[in-house]
């Protein structure tokens, strides 16, 4: 939960950078959208660990099971799986009109599929997701993940 909530957060900076760089209606409805769910997950996961006595915020150097956890050597950070670099992050935020829009996209893809990735790595851990309200959240990011994916993909004109 507090790998997901700092991927989450990353997402929400990077819809926050869509007003200032594109008119594309289209990407900007979808980054309000990604925007609002990203940030409701990240109260619900907030709340959760919460009401477990927990931190909301990662205090360890690597979390054991996540392989697919990096470390960004630029700033020295870890990168929870799918996130963007501190390089992909700055091409971003120089980007504008089409540029902006195609590195958003695959950018988001990518974040994307690193949530499926930590969403499989939770029910791949023995005894893990089992509590009924951690499945069905999980679940549903799984879900909400996998068609903004799609919707992505086809905004990108690829085949899904």
């Amino acid at each position: 939960m507090q790998g997901m909530i700092m991927h989450h957060a990353q997402a929400v900076e990077m819809t926050a950078l869509i007003a200032s760089r594109t008119e594309n209606k289209e990407l900007r409805l979808l980054g309000a959208r990604i925007s609002h769910s990203q940030a409701e997950e990240i109260s619900f996961m907030e709340r959760w660990l919460t009401a477990r006595g927990k931190g909301t915020t990662m205090t360890m150097p690597s979390m054991p099971g996540m392989e697919m956890a990096a470390m960004d050597m630029s700033k020295h950070e870890m990168l929870m799986p799918g996130m963007l670099t501190a390089k992909q992050m700055a091409a971003l935020k120089n980007a504008k009109g089409k540029e902006f829009e195609r590195l958003f996209l695959q950018g988001m893809i990518q974040h994307h599929g690193g949530a499926l990735t930590m969403v499989k790595d939770l029910f791949d851990t023995a005894g893990a997701g089992q509590d009924a309200v951690l499945f069905n959240f999980a679940t549903d990011i799984d879900s909400g993940q996998r068609a903004e994916i799609r919707i992505m993909q086809g905004m990108l004109g690829q085949t899904p």
